[in-house]
């Protein structure tokens, strides 16, 4: 004889199996990415060759671009070491902090520098590093039509004596708004 109770039991673990069967499909969004998915960005959280010196790096361009944003030109000379190197495209390169802050004298009104690191390596005494990806200049021309300049980037970040990281070399080059996937590395 089956006991109500028992009913009620079967009832519920059926009904918990048929929701896991229909949930399948939705489970995917808790994954890092669908196996399906074809994104262009990679995924530090997906990348297998992840270690304390690339999330270190991460951190620090994402502390670096947030420090632009909020304080344009001014924020971005802040993270340079006195000895620092900008390179620009078709530009003299400039040497040294004061310099730098010098030419970099843009508002965040006026431009807005945004990046992505697409990669970072960590040397191995863990005091040096270099971060590479892409970026993108936002303002306005003399007639106020926007003006859009993209490139890939390549910083190099050093660890001074004091702890405090700082970037040592940043150059770009820029590319025609649109280009793309055209700098991607084989196999990314």
């Amino acid at each position: 004889m089956f006991v109500p109770w028992k009913r009620l039991v079967c009832a519920v673990a059926l009904a918990g199996l048929l929701c896991c069967l229909l949930a399948v499909p939705r489970a995917w969004g808790q994954l890092l990415e669908p196996p399906s998915s074809a994104s262009t960005t990679p995924n530090p959280l997906a990348d297998p060759t992840m270690n304390p010196g690339k999330v270190l790096l991460y951190d620090l361009e994402a502390k670096f671009a947030k420090d632009v944003l909020e304080k344009g030109g001014a924020g971005f000379a802040e993270w340079f070491a006195e000895d620092g190197v900008a390179l620009g495209n078709g530009a003299a390169p400039l040497v040294g902090r004061v310099a730098i802050a010098k030419s970099a004298n843009w508002s965040p009104k006026s431009y807005q520098l945004t990046w992505t690191p697409t990669a970072a390596v960590m040397g191995p005494s863990g005091d040096m590093g270099y971060t590479w990806g892409h970026f993108e200049g936002h303002s306005m021309d003399a007639q106020g039509n926007p003006v859009t300049t993209t490139g890939r980037y390549m910083t190099i970040w050093r660890r001074s004596a004091d702890g405090k990281w700082q970037v040592v070399l940043d150059a770009g080059a820029n590319e025609p708004v649109g280009a793309g996937e055209c700098c991607k590395l084989p196999g990314r």
